[in-house]
C-alpha cells in the first residue's frame, strides 16, 4: 500500500456506502451518512497470505493480529496481554456427557475471563477502542454497561489518558462500580434497568458532544472479538463444529461470523460453528422470542419480532439486557448454522467455585 491509510475501510451493512476510516466515522456520529444504520463492518486491503505465519507464533496480545485490525500506528498500541488465552480441553465434561447423556464429544473451552487487563472478556475490545480513540486525539467517551464493559474500558482508557464517562444499571455490582472509581473515571448509577442506562447514557453523549459506545455491533468491539477465531485456528488447526456462549448482546457469535466471512478467501470450507446461544430463565428475550418463532415455523421476517421484558433481575448482572436489539442479527445466524437459542435455570450460570 502507498497509503497506511488505506489499509481498512467500513462497509455499510445495509446500503454498502463506504466510509474510509475512524476520522469519517466518528464524525457521522457513528452511523451511515447515506442510510442511518449503525452496524458497518471493517473490511482491510490486508494481503491474507499474512495471517498463516501469525497462526504459528504464540502471540503476547491479540496485536499479533495487527495487520487485521483497524490501527495505522503501532505506536498507540494499548496493552495489558489480553487476547493470548489457552484453548482449555475440559476432559471432566466429556465425561459427563459421554456417562449421564451418551454423548462422545471433545470439550474446549476458551475463558476470556484469563485476560491480563481486568480478567474480564471485554478487555481485547476495551484495548482496541482505547488505542483507535487515542490514534484520533479523543479525550472523551462515554459507555454503558452492565458491569464487565465498564471495568474494561475505564482501565483501559485510563491507560491511554481518555476519560471515560461510565453509566451502569442499579443491579451493578458494587464491585465494577469500586473499580471503575479506581481507575479515575467517572460512574453514574441509573435508576432502573440495562435499557434505561443506556438511554441516559446516550441522552448524556449527546447534550455534551461526546462520542459513545455503539454497543454490540460497534466495529471496535467486533474486530477486537473476532480474532478467538484466529486463535482457534492457531491452537485446534480447525473451527470447532459447535460454539455454546451464554448471551445477552452477543457480540461473540457476531465476531465469529465475521472472522469466517473474512478469510474464507484463503481457508478453504471454512464456516461457522453451529451456534448454541443460552439465557437465564429470569432474563430469556432471545430464548422466548426463538421459541415463538420456531412454534410458528420461522416465518420470513421472523427475526424482526421479538421479546422486550422490563427491568430483568438475574444473579449475573451481565445477562440481565432485557431489550435485545441484536437479536435480528443473533436470530439470522441462529438459523443459518442450524443452532438454537435455549434458556435454563438462572442459577446455573452462576460461576463456579475455585
Amino acid at each position: 500500500m502507498n497509503n497506511i491509510k488505506e489499509k481498512f475501510y467500513l462497509k455499510c451493512v445495509d446500503c454498502q456506502h463506504i466510509t474510509a476510516g475512524f476520522e469519517e466515522w466518528f464524525s457521522q456520529n457513528q452511523k451511515c451518512p447515506s442510510c442511518g444504520s449503525k452496524h458497518s463492518e471493517i473490511w482491510y486491503n490486508s494481503n491474507y497470505e499474512f495471517l498463516f505465519p501469525l497462526l504459528k507464533h504464540k502471540p503476547e496480545n491479540f496485536w499479533h493480529y495487527y495487520p487485521f485490525l483497524p490501527l495505522y500506528d503501532r505506536d498507540n498500541i494499548i496493552t495489558c496481554t489480553e487476547g493470548s488465552i489457552s484453548v482449555e480441553h475440559w476432559r471432566f465434561l466429556e465425561e459427563i456427557a459421554l456417562k449421564k447423556y451418551h454423548i462422545d464429544c471433545k470439550v474446549f473451552v476458551y475463558r476470556n475471563d484469563l485476560n491480563g487487563g481486568t480478567g474480564t472478556f471485554k478487555d481485547v475490545a476495551a484495548a482496541l477502542a482505547a488505542a483507535v480513540l487515542k490514534e484520533h486525539n479523543i479525550n472523551q467517551y462515554v459507555v454503558a454497561s452492565t458491569g464487565n464493559t465498564a471495568t474494561s474500558y475505564a482501565r483501559y482508557l485510563a491507560l491511554a489518558g481518555i476519560n471515560c464517562s461510565v453509566f451502569i444499571p442499579d443491579n451493578a455490582l458494587k464491585d465494577s462500580e469500586a473499580a471503575i472509581s479506581l481507575f479515575g473515571q467517572n460512574v453514574y448509577r441509573v435508576n432502573g434497568d440495562y435499557a434505561t442506562a443506556k438511554t441516559v447514557a446516550a441522552a448524556y453523549a449527546k447534550t455534551n458532544n461526546i462520542l459513545i459506545s455503539s454497543g454490540n455491533i460497534d466495529p471496535l468491539r467486533v474486530e477486537a472479538k473476532k480474532t478467538m477465531v484466529f486463535e482457534w485456528l492457531r491452537q485446534l488447526g480447525k473451527m470447532p463444529d459447535v460454539y455454546i456462549q451464554a448471551v445477552s448482546g452477543g457480540t461473540g457469535p457476531i465476531a465469529i461470523d465475521k472472522a469466517v466471512r473474512e478469510i474464507k478467501g484463503i481457508i478453504q470450507n471454512i464456516d461457522n460453528p453451529r451456534f448454541i446461544l443460552i439465557q437465564p430463565d429470569k432474563c430469556p428475550p432471545m430464548a422466548l422470542s426463538w421459541e415463538k418463532a420456531r412454534k410458528k415455523g420461522f416465518p420470513d421476517g421472523f427475526e424482526k419480532e421479538y421479546t422486550i421484558l422490563d427491568n430483568p433481575q438475574t444473579s449475573v448482572p451481565t445477562l440481565a439486557t432485557g431489550n435485545p436489539a441484536t437479536y435480528p442479527i443473533i436470530a439470522k445466524l441462529v438459523q443459518k448454522t442450524k443452532g438454537d437459542i435455549i434458556q435454563v435455570e438462572n442459577h446455573i450460570l452462576l460461576p463456579m467455585p475455585d
